[in-house]
């Protein structure tokens, strides 16, 4: 579960991961602690609750669990990169709706 910032414990933690995508934050965010990763997700130089979305974000973790969340972006990262992807990927296996016009194809 994400914590609140407190500033003695968070002078301790390790950045492990940035982005300016919130989206590609909490599914990163979401991977470590469905593994026992404690995160803290911020902005360290913009406060989010004056300028939501400045800036880059951040997930920093316990320096005892920064290794281990490394690996486990890295080891997502390759997997997703070694995924091959084609168009009948993601074809609808289904009829159209009634509702909807024909797709064009």
């Amino acid at each position: 579960m994400a914590t609140q910032p407190n500033s003695a414990f968070d002078d301790e933690l390790v950045t492990v991961f940035d982005t300016k995508d919130e989206a590609e934050v909490m599914v990163v965010q979401g991977l470590l602690e469905s593994q026992g990763i404690e995160t803290l997700v911020g902005n360290p130089e913009v406060p989010q609750d004056v300028l939501p979305g400045v800036g880059a974000i951040v997930i920093r973790v316990r320096p005892d669990q920064a290794e281990a969340a490394r690996n486990l972006i890295a080891e997502q990262r390759q997997g997703m990169a070694s995924q091959d992807f084609n168009d009948s990927d993601f074809a609808e296996d289904q009829p159209p709706s009634a509702d909807l016009p024909p797709r064009q194809t």
